[in-house]
């Protein structure tokens, strides 16, 4: 969520900032915030003004009834006034509950304006309209010279995996479209990618492994961003209490999204030392997601499913070091890559195609040779304060005030799309595929997957 001083104080240029996304249905109703932004001014001032009056009147009146006490003329008078007091203070306080309760009804729809909003992009965020304006950072590939070039046609993950255990049929037969069972040697695999994966993010990068519910409230997936504006991309796994009953935070729960979510919801309402800075967490759970609009688009194979498994990194660090810890976040992906031997490039995402709480995101994009493309396997991205000013996530900084920290994740990596990419990158003219090197001892030396 924005800082509303931002709006307050520069208003233009929070709008300038924000149309670069190029998302017209993310950008801040003008009108709408001008004129609650005005009455909220009015009625603020309304209600310090009634509460000083009240609060001479009650000092009057209690000057009064010490001189009522005197008896005679002059304390029959002040019992007189006293008593005018008295009423004209019931009407104060009458007055002055109702400008509050306007008060409280303006900030409750200022909140709402502003939890709509995407963040803000950094500066050194490339503007542009979708992906075709993301800039290329680097690539990498196992011997600098490029993808693995194939002395017969490639197949892709769907025609490699299928005779290895991949079941796409079954999966729509147990759920439904988009849901894939894994038998065999490919169920194997990707067990064997999850362990390796949280091996080097806990053992090499410092990170600490953590289990978390696969289910949320509604106030855990609103510190992150996703509700409310992205509830029709969620699973809901219980809406509401009994019928009739109105909707809330604990009534309302969701499967996640990505373990982003529970894992940054760690630290929210909660004060760290200086000192605790910065916290690395990592976890391995499945994900759900209803991707609602998507219809048409990546429907063969693993690359789209409402199921999928990640393992996600999380960090939550001073302010002054997000920054650098967006790009040691970045290699700390990149090293999941580079030791699987699978060619990928790192694209810096451009203003229009970032994610809602973003200020600046670098996506990592596998080689797959079966599509002749690059795919994406992660995302690691800076969010700055803005998921921390709705999770209320905060440290005492070196002048013992309360500062928010910065939050930043990234997949390390997408269990799933990095199961294709070995697929199709170590596969063989006989249907086989051969184990990379750094997988073998997860699978009990198994040296490939043979149909």
């Amino acid at each position: 969520m924005l800082d509303i001083t931002y709006l307050r104080k520069d208003l233009a240029s929070v709008i300038a900032r924000l149309e670069s996304r190029k998302s017209p249905q993310e950008f801040l109703n003008v009108e709408a915030f001008t004129a609650l932004e005005t009455e909220r001014k009015a009625i603020q001032m309304r209600t310090e003004a009634l509460q000083a009056k009240r609060n001479a009147v009650a000092k009057k009146y209690g000057q009064l009834k010490g001189i009522s006490k005197k008896g005679g003329e002059e304390g029959a008078a002040a019992t007189r006034e006293a008593a005018v007091l008295l009423l004209e203070s019931g009407e104060l306080k009458s007055q002055e509950e109702s400008s509050k309760a306007r008060l409280d009804a303006i900030q409750a729809e200022l909140q709402t304006l502003l939890l709509a909003l995407p963040n803000l992009p950094h500066p050194s965020v490339p503007v542009g309209a979708d992906e075709h304006a993301n800039v290329l950072v680097r690539t990498w590939s196992p011997d600098g010279l490029g993808p693995r070039v194939f002395d017969f046609a490639p197949r892709d993950h769907v025609d490699v995996g299928t005779p290895l255990g991949l079941d796409f049929e079954l999966g729509v037969k147990l759920t439904g479209a988009r849901f894939t069972v894994m038998k065999g040697q490919v169920a194997r695999l990707h067990r064997a990618l999850t362990q390796f994966m949280l091996d080097v993010q806990t053992q090499e990068h410092g990170y600490t492994e953590c289990y978390t519910p696969y289910i949320v409230n509604a106030a855990t997936l609103r510190g992150t961003g996703q509700l409310p504006k992205f509830e029709s991309d969620l699973f809901a796994a219980k809406k509401g209490g009994q019928e009739g009953e109105e909707q809330s935070d604990h009534t309302a729960l969701y499967l996640i999204p990505t373990a982003e979510v529970p894992l940054t919801n760690f630290v929210r309402d909660v004060v760290l030392a200086e000192a605790d800075l910065p916290v690395l967490l990592t976890g391995h759970t499945p994900c759900f997601r209803s991707e609602a609009g998507s219809a048409g688009r990546d429907t063969r194979g693993l690359i789209r499913q409402h199921q999928f498994d990640k393992v996600e990194m999380v960090q939550i660090v001073h302010p002054d070091k997000s920054d650098e810890a967006l790009e040691v976040m970045t290699r700390h992906a990149e090293a999941i890559l580079q030791k699987l031997g699978l060619p990928y490039r790192v694209m810096s995402l451009c203003t229009g195609d970032m994610g809602f709480g973003a200020s600046k995101t670098y996506d990592l994009e596998v080689w797959l040779p079966g599509q002749d493309t690059y795919r994406e396997i992660s995302s690691v991205s800076n969010c700055e304060a803005f998921q921390a000013r709705r999770l209320q996530a905060r440290f005492k900084n070196a002048q013992g005030k309360n500062e928010l920290v910065h939050t930043l994740n990234g997949s390390g990596l997408a269990v799933g799309r990095t199961l294709v990419a070995v697929l199709e990158n170590y596969q063989n003219a006989d249907g086989s595929v051969t184990v990379p090197p750094v997988l073998q001892a997860y699978l009990g030396g198994l040296q490939s997957l043979t149909p």
